[in-house]
């Protein structure tokens, strides 16, 4: 099936060359646009995403040569093939100088044209994997799941038996536990390992915008759309898109997830051809999806699809033997990029650190044990650095009614802190342990405006 990765375009005045290529194109699996001059050609270029155009040299108007020289001005990585009656030796080497991918003399073999394009794109996508893990090599050991507690041990153990499927992932926890590193680990072990890794918050958008991020969009289709978009379904070909905080997507978003979970493709928003992905699927939530009650309400034949496989990820003040590796690896990690001398923590600060219930869990441990790096004196940190940690947040559950929901425990405890914080969501937002627009998504949730 043709698909966006296998798109060329064809240049060529002659209407019976690109009737007869095209349809030899169409026929190897390739998605062709087929076009008769150097300047519809660059625009189309402008306007889509083509991997590799086939061109003429000898046109009406502006020739090959000059397509080819603009194309190399404007699109550095376009990979280009030349296919001509009018060749040279000399002229071939010249344009294999300026990057043409590959040179071909008229007549073309119908059978060496899709040879030789196969192979182009067989090159292309090695380069691209070669960037990916260069990419991957850079990040390397900068995030990782941190945890020798039994309750991490099974995690890890569950991502172990998940990461070399196409099963579908619903990651769930309270925020800042670290569901997107487990996403993230499910990714780099499984065979998809050499794909992109697309990641998306579902909260941090407006459905319209949602709509379009994750589906792409058509020239035209809204308002600004001077040209197309690409959508993160796209761009996760082959490899692995994540959607965190799943629990806050529209129900009209939700029907054209659930179809592209089912059938594997969608049309991008204005648009009328289909695309076909392959794509796998991992979400998170911190919210009860199958709560009746729930605003917006969310679809239970989707829920069921995103939930083949359930990995539920403790909070840390369940599993606080892992408090000391995570609040040393922080203490490190922080040192070094904030150029701190801080190497280690006081048996009495590590037993604070024990004893605190980490509302924001491992993001908010995080970013206690940065703060203490940064305004801290030494190489070692101590309880008078931890003092802004209040020592009585501890019993605070204890003082929760039994009959209490989990929706009014958390609505009233954003409302505690941003009060503490005179209402400046940004600190506020920083001392729950969660992103920004989370916050404000809970904030229209609990109608706290």
């Amino acid at each position: 099936m043709p698909t966006e990765r296998r798109r060329v375009l064809l240049v060529d005045d002659e209407e019976d060359i690109r009737i007869t290529m095209r349809a030899v194109l169409k026929r190897a699996g390739y998605n062709v646009t087929a076009v008769s001059n150097g300047e519809a050609a660059l625009q189309a270029v402008r306007e889509h995403l083509f991997p590799v155009v086939i061109t003429d040299l000898r046109m009406p108007g502006m020739s090959g040569d000059e397509l080819i020289t603009k194309l190399r001005a404007e699109f550095p990585e376009q990979g280009v093939m030349v296919m001509t009656g009018h060749g040279t030796v000399q002229h071939a080497v010249e344009m294999l100088r300026l990057g043409v991918a590959d040179y071909l003399m008229k007549p073309v073999n119908a059978d060496e044209l899709v040879f030789r394009l196969n192979r182009l794109f067989e090159t292309r996508s090695l380069a691209e994997e070669n960037t990916a893990l260069r990419e991957q090599v850079k990040s390397a050991g900068k995030r990782e799941i941190l945890g020798e507690s039994p309750e991490m041990r099974d995690v890890l153990s569950l991502v172990d038996k998940v990461a070399d499927t196409d099963a579908t992932v619903l990651i769930t926890g309270e925020s800042g536990v670290g569901k997107e590193l487990v996403a993230q680990a499910i990714h780099e072990r499984s065979s998809r390992n050499k794909g992109p890794f697309i990641k998306v918050s579902c909260a941090a958008l407006p459905e319209s915008l949602l709509e379009v991020e994750l589906f792409g969009a058509e020239e035209g289709a809204y308002t600004d759309a001077r040209k197309q978009r690409i959508g993160r379904f796209e761009l996760a070909h082959s490899g692995t898109l994540f959607l965190d905080e799943i629990g806050d997507i529209s129900p009209a978003v939700q029907i054209k997830l659930l179809r592209v979970l089912q059938e594997r493709e969608f049309e991008r928003v204005g648009g009328t051809e289909t695309i076909a992905v392959d794509v796998r699927l991992i979400s998170a939530t911190n919210q009860n999806l199958r709560d009746q009650h729930r605003e917006p309400p969310f679809r239970e034949d989707l829920y069921y699809r995103l939930n083949v496989i359930n990995i539920d990820v403790p909070p840390l003040r369940e599993r606080p033997t892992d408090i000391p590796l995570l609040a040393e690896t922080f203490v490190k990690r922080s040192a070094r990029e904030m150029n701190r001398m801080t190497r280690k923590i006081t048996p009495a600060a590590m037993e604070r650190l024990r004893s605190y219930p980490w509302p924001g869990n491992v993001r908010e441990l995080e970013n206690a044990i940065e703060r203490a790096v940064v305004l801290g004196d030494g190489d070692t940190l101590d309880t008078i650095d931890f003092a802004f940690l209040d020592p009585y947040r501890a019993a605070e559950p204890s003082a929760v009614p039994e009959d209490e929901t989990l929706e009014a425990v958390e609505r009233a405890h954003i409302i505690r802190i941003l009060a503490d914080c005179s209402g400046n969501r940004t600190q506020a937002a920083e001392r729950l342990g969660i992103h920004r627009e989370t916050l404000y998504n809970k904030i229209r949730r609990y109608k706290l405006d």
